[in-house]
């Protein structure tokens, strides 16, 4: 990985500064150490003027801790008051907890948890952070549910694989770029007809189930030309997706199930695969017969077919489409609650650009709308879709908080509760409300690189030397084109909340069509 390539991200996507920048790769190297000494290499995140302060917390009593602060989390007061307790607790946003699932299906469920906007960078630095087998936590699930295959999700950088896989995703995107916009406007023209219907008939109209048929919908059109009702898997992918992605993931999740039926059925011991192994060769099956295009360029890049469809499968379904359940569902519920004047000046914004720019949707139009671009970017603050980011130190350091330094050992697990780092007072004002538009203007747009939903700051670039979301900019256009659309169509509308294991269940229950 010492040479360089030129990036394959699509060329509409990419900021104007990268896009002829070629992409330089870091050899990730251990530091050397000295047999039987103490000679391993510090380093240290910020400036040398704040104190060094050991980090406070405890993990407790083998397995009696991990237990105990496991039901802490899922069920005595839940991750974001978990969290807060023991800021005030220890008064620091840096501390030695336990995270779930703990036993006894994470060896190790001991992190250093960082939960500021300033400690929390590290977790994005490849240099001083390792990513391998890390995207879950402190467990892994296993591969049989990826086709014995290690997903590019859970490569580090400094993998041989993760560079050629990452390349595919960037021409997945790249090959998808002009069916993006007709799709989504068909895709969600459908939708929120749909929703108008359920409306009339029952008095409100349920956003979840819909939008899950929505995304993926488009998501095969837009990247592999298919429209999955065409195909043996019909309508049936929402459905397969969300059972087998609870495989995965089930450690982490609270069902709303009584605690002494959910604890032994989610939190204790891994799901056997083979009880969705054919729900899943239904998918692979899809995908492989789906993704032509790619798949040759998986035979140019040397990588397997075979290697090459479950890792689409895996970037499409969990990554992509599993954002899209959490994102759309979330952004409906922020931006209902942000009340009808914020709505009628987002629709005063979008079809004034769209009427002057004659009637036509593009990248050039979506830039002028100032507003709607803060509004994603401030949902994607807010409630990000992916709240937790894992990495474990390569060498002794110091990270520092805002208010002191602390020295973490090589090999030790970090961990980020990514709600309070982009809610972090001493960086947001007002940083627990919702302001729609708090990115617009110079100073606005400088707060950009805070945003950090991607697994880095928005201001950067997601390249095969880092572990960004390939599909970051891909995620920022559709959630833009998904408040657009909805904008095009209505003056306002109300909602109805609830909880979901995964975001949030949303109801509509009045949609008022455009006036003007």
């Amino acid at each position: 990985m010492a040479s360089s390539v030129s990036t394959p991200f699509p060329v509409f996507l990419q900021p104007k500064s990268v896009r002829s920048r070629p992409l330089k790769f870091r050899v990730l190297t251990r530091p050397i150490r000295a047999s039987g000494s103490d000679l391993a290499v510090e380093t240290r995140t910020g400036s040398k003027d704040l104190p060094i302060r050991s980090i406070p917390g405890s993990y407790g009593l083998p397995i009696v801790g991990p237990i105990s602060d496991r039901w802490d989390y899922f069920y005595n007061q839940g991750p974001e008051e978990f969290f807060k307790s023991r800021i005030r607790k220890y008064n620091s946003t840096v501390y030695r907890v336990n995270m779930p699932p703990g036993a006894f299906i994470a060896e190790n469920p001991q992190v250093v948890a960082l939960l500021d906007g300033k400690s929390f960078q590290v977790l994005f630095d490849v240099d001083k952070v390792e990513k391998k087998d890390l995207f879950t936590g402190t467990f892994m699930p296993s591969t049989e549910l990826t086709g014995g295959y290690r997903i590019l999700s859970y490569l580090d950088p400094s993998e041989p694989k993760h560079a050629k896989l990452k390349t595919l995703l960037f021409f997945l995107l790249k090959s998808a770029r002009n069916r993006i916009f007709p799709e989504f406007r068909a895709t969600y023209s459908e939708l929120f007809d749909s929703l108008e219907k359920e409306l009339s008939l029952k008095g409100k109209a349920e956003f979840g189930g819909s939008s899950d048929a929505a995304a993926f919908n488009f998501l095969a059109k837009a990247f592999y030309g298919t429209n999955p009702a065409d195909t043996k898997l019909k309508a049936d992918a929402p459905g397969l997706i969300t059972k087998w992605v609870l495989f995965n993931l089930h450690p982490l999740l609270t069902a709303g199930l009584p605690r002494v039926i959910e604890e032994p059925l989610l939190h204790s011991f891994s799901l056997p695969p083979a009880l969705v192994k054919s729900d899943y060769n239904r998918l692979y099956e899809f995908f492989y017969e789906s993704a032509g295009e790619i798949l040759v360029e998986a035979d140019n890049l040397g990588i397997s077919r075979e290697e090459a469809t479950h890792n689409l499968l895996f970037a499409t379904c969990f990554n992509t489409w599993g954002g899209m359940k959490i994102l759309f569902p979330n952004m409906v519920k922020r931006i209902g609650r942000a009340g009808q004047k914020v709505h009628i000046r987002l629709a005063e914004e979008i079809r004034s650009v769209i009427k002057s720019n004659g009637g036509e949707l593009t990248m050039g139009a979506i830039e002028k709308m100032e507003l709607t671009k803060s509004v994603v970017y401030e949902c994607l603050r807010f409630e990000p879709p992916v709240p937790a980011q894992y990495a474990r130190a390569k060498r002794d350091m110091v990270i520092e908080s805002h208010d002191a330094a602390f020295k973490v050992k090589a090999g030790e697990m970090l961990y980020g509760y990514q709600p309070l780092a982009t809610k972090d007072p001493k960086i947001f004002d007002r940083a627990d409300e919702f302001v729609p538009e708090r990115f617009v203007g110079e100073e606005g747009e400088k707060l950009l690189r805070h945003v950090l939903w991607s697994n880095g700051p928005e201001t950067e670039t997601p390249t095969v030397g880092n572990k960004q979301c390939a599909g970051k900019d891909f995620v920022v256009l559709v959630a833009r084109l998904f408040v657009i659309e909805l904008f095009r169509r209505y003056d306002s509308f109300d909602i109805e909340v609830g909880k979901s294991a995964l975001g949030s269940s949303v109801n509509f229950s009045s949609l008022r069509k455009a006036s003007f």
